[in-house]
């Protein structure tokens, strides 16, 4: 009899879990040499690999574009490696003479990955090689949509890795995921750690399990673009980075934000880069298109292009439009331009002061990507520090491609698929998520002080006099250790140095 696809799920999931726990009490063992050399190759191998998984990804899920998608294979592959490459994840790995502090690095165990159909490959590569960096195994739970690519992304690091001395079983899949079996894995008592990106269900669900848990809040990122920016090279940034991946990256603006005083030149800017202007009727009828349901996104424009997202809403526009653009003066859950479409759709808002641009980006924020990312144009770092200070996200990216800049393409952070919200989103962290954050850390620590803990006293006693204190004990003491340390010390002696200390502290 055929096991049930859910059941067959499951038990692909139990054993790869077995599998992997075995390995890495192996991997345990490997030295920081042996764990760089496995990584190395891995992202050699998958940077080789980088156009093929970007094929098979477009073809699968029909969403970016492939050319873009090479870009996240090698950000995920070549920078994630030369991020981490120098990084000390096992053994000792700080020791601070001063304080006398020893600190040792050591794995997790098991992590649960859970990957989305958004970046499939690009993020199986990244949680793949931050795990092994650090000691852990990995099982991946792929999306639905995107089993075919993710689990060929995972063979080929496997190949790799195994090639390069890996235990077998160290990176492990599920080739049916199920939500019983991702579920179930999240929960599994050999998992020991969740690295969950996905939707705010699949989050909370990570966070409830029981187990650890990375897990990362939506974006809804605002883009200011104030009055002192250079607005031709701020414009071109905004329109590339938009429609890098055709918006599917978590980063990626969001909504457009203006000043007033530049905003006509800011629309003519627009429209050199292909961006195509809505007016009412064509906006109403995109609404209907971006979220059918008010307050839910419709996730067939997720990914698609805007000469496709303008087809499916019956909307004539030029076969080079890259943008679509409707002005907007509401923010809200049934607003349907202001919540995070991860597509390259705008609205356009004009704000009459910088204090007007802040409440608007808070309250675009507030919709859904608190603590993620802002992006902000100014040649004024007096507006930064503002911004810096007042704005409720892990990440601030200035005069910069907020895509792919917040996941480390064009600015110093750490290159990342998974991009922490803390506090402000619910997570635990407001980093980059890296091979650091796998590891645990356990702190051998010397004495430094010398402390007199003084004794209690009984109810009612007192505490003897100085008086009565004879300082000739001390000098019997040093006497009677000197002697028993030449076997020269009597029974008679050691008993009149105990009965005289008895009597001192009694």
């Amino acid at each position: 009899m055929e096991l049930d696809k859910d059941l067959q799920s499951v038990q692909e999931m139990r054993n790869a879990v077995e599998k992997a726990a075995k390995a890495q009490e192996v991997l345990a063992s490997f030295s920081q040499k042996q764990l760089d050399n496995i990584i190395k190759t891995v992202a050699d191998e998958a940077f080789r690999n980088a156009e093929y998984l970007a094929d098979l990804a477009v073809q699968e899920t029909g969403m970016g574009v492939r050319e873009h998608k090479v870009i996240k294979n090698q950000v995920g592959s070549r920078d994630v490696y030369e991020s981490v490459k120098d990084e000390k994840t096992v053994g000792i790995i700080k020791e601070d003479t001063k304080n006398k502090i020893l600190e040792y690095a050591y794995p997790y165990g098991v992590i649960a990955a859970i990957i989305p159909t958004t970046n499939p490959t690009s993020t199986a590569i990244f949680k793949t090689i931050i795990a092994l960096k650090s000691g852990n195994a990995i099982v991946v739970s792929p999306h639905p949509s995107a089993v075919k690519c993710t689990v060929e992304a995972l063979k080929i690091c496997q190949r790799a890795a195994e090639s390069a001395g890996a235990p077998e079983g160290i990176i492990g899949w599920i080739s049916q995921p199920s939500m019983q079996a991702t579920t179930e894995l999240m929960q599994h008592r050999k998992i020991d750690l969740i690295l969950a990106t996905g939707g705010g269900g699949l989050v909370r669900a990570a966070y409830s399990s029981g187990k650890p848990a990375y897990g990362v809040g939506p974006g809804n990122v605002p883009v200011y673009l104030e009055k002192t920016c250079r607005i031709k090279q701020s414009v071109k940034m905004v329109a590339d980075s938009k429609t890098f991946d055709n918006g599917t990256i978590c980063a990626t603006e969001q909504a457009l934000v203006v000043d007033r005083n530049i905003h006509k030149v800011v629309i003519q800017e627009f429209k050199k880069h292909g961006a195509y202007f809505l007016n009412e009727k064509e906006k109403s009828k995109l609404e209907d298109v971006i979220s059918p349901v008010r307050g839910k996104l419709n996730p067939a424009i997720v990914g698609q292009s805007a000469v496709k997202i303008a087809e499916m809403a019956n909307v004539n526009v030029p076969a080079n439009t890259r943008l679509l653009i409707a002005f907007e003066e509401q923010a809200g859950k049934t607003v349907p331009f202001s919540i995070e479409k991860l597509s390259p759709v705008f609205p356009f808002y004009i704000a009459d002061s910088e204090e007007e641009a802040k409440k608007r980006c808070i309250e675009l924020l507030n919709l859904g990507g608190r603590g993620h990312t802002m992006s902000l144009h100014t040649m004024d770092d007096e507006v930064v520090k503002s911004f810096g200070h007042a704005m409720p996200v892990s990440r601030l990216m200035v005069n910069t491609l907020s895509s792919i800049g917040a996941v480390g393409g064009t600015t110093g952070l750490k290159p990342s698929m998974t991009l922490g919200c803390g506090s402000y989103g619910g997570n635990i962290t407001s980093d980059n998520i890296t091979a650091t954050h796998l590891i645990n850390i356990k702190r051998v620590a010397y004495g430094l002080k010398e402390v007199n803990i003084p004794k209690p006293q009984k109810p009612g006693s007192s505490v003897p006099e100085a008086s009565t204190y004879d300082p000739r004990i001390e000098e019997v003491v040093e006497k009677v250790i000197q002697s028993i340390n030449t076997k020269e010390a009597s029974k008679d002696d050691i008993s009149e140095i105990v009965e005289k200390v008895l009597l001192q502290y009694q």
